[in-house]
């Protein structure tokens, strides 16, 4: 189902390839450089930036952190008000064309997250890539988690909207 589409930018939700959970594939046009967007994706306390303010979304890592295959990501969110704990590790690292992080503990039965970087026309195609499974299922997914994960993705593209245009 789309749910955002707008010149190049999309986002999408569908059931998982592999059969379990559900695939998450957003793309968005920005005008700026692959490298630069890289620079910024790199600084792990920008997240903070892309992220809702309804989600009290904070980094608990000693500043700065460097981020390479391993790294471990301590983060602090609250989710219709419970404060959960999630920890991600970045398991890809392959500057400046794409990175994975993975859900170590958090609220999610599974999250891999890919972002790709991809060269286009003087601008660059950021796309996610994002499998998941939640407790609960299909059911709580409909019920809870599809709604709050597109909000949070089409609040991340408006944010890099205004950091660095559209394409």
């Amino acid at each position: 189902m789309l749910v955002t589409a707008m010149n190049q930018n999309a986002i999408q939700i569908v059931p998982s390839p592999q059969g379990q959970g559900f695939r998450l594939e957003a793309r968005q046009l920005l005008r700026v450089n692959r490298e630069e967007l890289f620079v910024f994706f790199s600084d792990a306390n920008q997240l903070e930036t892309i992220t809702p303010p309804w989600l009290r979304f904070s980094v608990h890592a000693p500043a700065p952190i460097q981020i390479r295959a391993g790294t471990l990501i301590d983060y602090r969110l609250r989710v219709h008000g419970l404060p959960l704990r999630w920890q991600s590790r970045i398991t890809v690292w392959d500057p400046p064309l794409r990175f994975v992080d993975e859900q170590i503990r958090g609220p999610y039965r599974r999250w891999h997250h890919e972002h790709l970087f991809e060269e286009a026309d003087g601008a660059t195609l950021c796309r996610d890539i994002v499998d998941y499974a939640v407790p609960g299922g299909w059911l709580i997914h409909s019920l809870l988690v599809r709604r709050d994960v597109l909000r949070i993705f089409e609040f991340r593209q408006q944010q890099l909207q205004r950091q660095f245009g559209g394409g």
